[in-house]
């Protein structure tokens, strides 16, 4: 069998690279401009080797019963690991997946393509547009995980954009969303509190570390209208190779604190991180 071989290709915004791992035959990394994008292991589409991709993966098995099938909206494509992931854990689900970059979308249908009668459909298109004009109450979870480079655009941080995800939602949908900050969590607070005036529950998923300011890092956010089972959710994550904490009710909104709704006439990317925050040896 010949060896796998690194592929760079340009795609619409940046330089994209899927460069093979050596210790499991079939799986690939995607970079974006040197930025990890995603990991995929075509042999098991059910193995998550990003923290923050496992954390989701979490919410993803705590959604509904066990193997249930799900309809779910990912915004934000990359190599398609969660769409896969939820392929794999429920079969039978109903997932679309949007990305605006539709050169990326084409390198990894073409090289890394999904299986026939997965459920997925992928559309290159704008998160938020796509959203503005999607059928309402028609999704059982959404998935936001859109990075320009390293950064979410601006306008989706915003509380009209919170309103349009709300939207889309079945009354006890949930929303879960990939976020990246650091000390003071300028960005982070005022993403909670856009998304508190939209939703009645929230909850945050992080490494400790990252939440007492020691290191810019991920943080998923989720909101529902409907209770989060943050108990089990909590007892996943912290079982993982890097433990995470759940935070929410009180706590959560301490956290928070006074910090402003973000709206579209205000609102910005989220930060640059750190020089080698998100880079890969």
């Amino acid at each position: 069998m010949s060896e796998a071989i690194p592929v760079i290709r340009a795609v619409d915004h940046g330089t994209a690279r899927l460069l093979p791992d050596v210790d499991r035959e079939r799986a690939w990394l995607l970079t974006v401009d040197g930025a990890p994008q995603s990991y995929v292991d075509l042999d098991d589409p059910a193995h998550l080797e990003f923290e923050y991709t496992r954390r989701l993966g979490h919410v993803v098995d705590l959604a509904a019963d066990e193997g249930d099938p799900l309809a779910v909206l990912h915004l934000g494509g990359g190599a398609l690991t969660l769409p896969r992931y939820v392929g794999a854990t429920r079969p039978g689900s109903t997932q679309d997946v949007v990305d605006a970059d539709k050169a990326l979308l084409a390198l990894v249908a073409e090289e890394l393509p999904l299986p026939d009668g997965s459920g997925i459909a992928v559309h290159g298109a704008d998160a938020r547009e796509w959203l503005a004009s999607a059928r309402e109450r028609s999704v059982d979870l959404l998935i936001g995980d859109v990075f320009g480079g390293s950064r979410v655009p601006a306008h989706l941080t915003s509380v009209e954009y919170a309103r349009l995800a709300e939207r889309v939602l079945r009354a006890d949908g949930l929303y879960a969303a990939n976020l990246a900050d650091g000390a003071p969590f300028t960005f982070l607070t005022s993403q909670l509190a856009t998304f508190a005036s939209v939703f009645e529950e929230l909850a945050l998923i992080a490494e400790p570390s990252v939440l007492r300011g020691r290191r810019f890092g991920n943080a998923v956010l989720l909101a529902s209208h409907a209770p989060i089972d943050t108990v089990a959710l909590a007892r996943r994550t912290a079982s993982d190779a890097f433990p995470a904490r759940v935070e929410h009710g009180a706590s959560l909104r301490r956290f928070t604190g006074s910090a402003p709704i973000v709206r579209d006439a205000g609102a910005v990317a989220s930060p640059e991180p750190p020089e080698g925050a998100f880079g890969i040896g």
